[in-house]
């Protein structure tokens, strides 16, 4: 497959490109400091310099006409603020879909984030606030296209090795996850057509994650 990863020097995406370019997979990964090429190309993929806040959904689509899939894993990261949390976690990946849909790009995979569902509400941290009613935007943005997509949201995120062993539901309750697992799910959830319109919370747990996404699309 040919895959195109927005955020592609994120901790996750690495993990993805080198996971998905060891089973012989085109990885294209969008980042915006040039600085970062050389870390994409030693995990496998193809660096492409793109600002999702700067450039047009038209020049995103000469980017990702001909992929696969797109894979939107970017986010503004730790220090930003609220107006970042809103350009990038939720402008970015509407402009990721509106780039797909003008490219034919049907399979859209979605990292999102563990209670996106409720948004800001009740979240203190105007911040993290922010941060999660970007993604409930863009999730649900998401939802309302007629593309094959599928929305996946981990709890927290650490740098632990990853077990292959996870628990998907709807709602999982509370828990965290090794980065190595989340971009192994999305391995997963690109290679199985019956994750689409499949939104799940993923944590760790004791399931393998072939079978916790069998149970999920039965």
């Amino acid at each position: 497959m040919r895959i195109v990863i927005a955020g592609g020097h994120g901790k996750i995406a690495l993990i993805l490109s080198r996971q998905l370019a060891d089973r012989g997979d085109e990885v294209l990964g969008l980042i915006r400091n040039p600085d970062h090429e050389a870390d994409l190309r030693a995990a496998g993929a193809e660096p492409v310099v793109f600002d999702l806040e700067q450039g047009t959904a038209d020049e995103l689509a000469t980017i990702v006409r001909g992929a696969d899939a797109v894979v939107f894993a970017a986010g503004a990261g730790p220090g930003s603020g609220a107006a970042r949390k809103d350009t990038v976690d939720r402008g970015g990946a509407v402009l990721l879909a509106d780039a797909a849909e003008a490219a034919a790009v049907r399979r859209y995979v979605m990292v999102s984030s563990m209670g996106a569902a409720k948004g800001g509400a009740g979240i203190e941290d105007e911040v993290f606030a922010a941060y999660q009613e970007a993604k409930k935007a863009a999730d649900e943005d998401l939802m309302a296209r007629d593309l094959s997509w599928t929305i996946i949201r981990p709890g927290g995120l650490t740098d632990d090795p990853g077990t292959g062993l996870v628990t998907m539901a709807p709602e999982t309750g509370r828990g965290s996850i090794p980065r190595e697992d989340v971009a192994r799910v999305v391995c997963a959830v690109l290679d199985d057509p019956a994750t689409d319109g499949v939104v799940t919370e993923v944590i760790s747990g004791d399931e393998r994650i072939a079978v916790a996404l069998a149970e999920l699309t039965d």
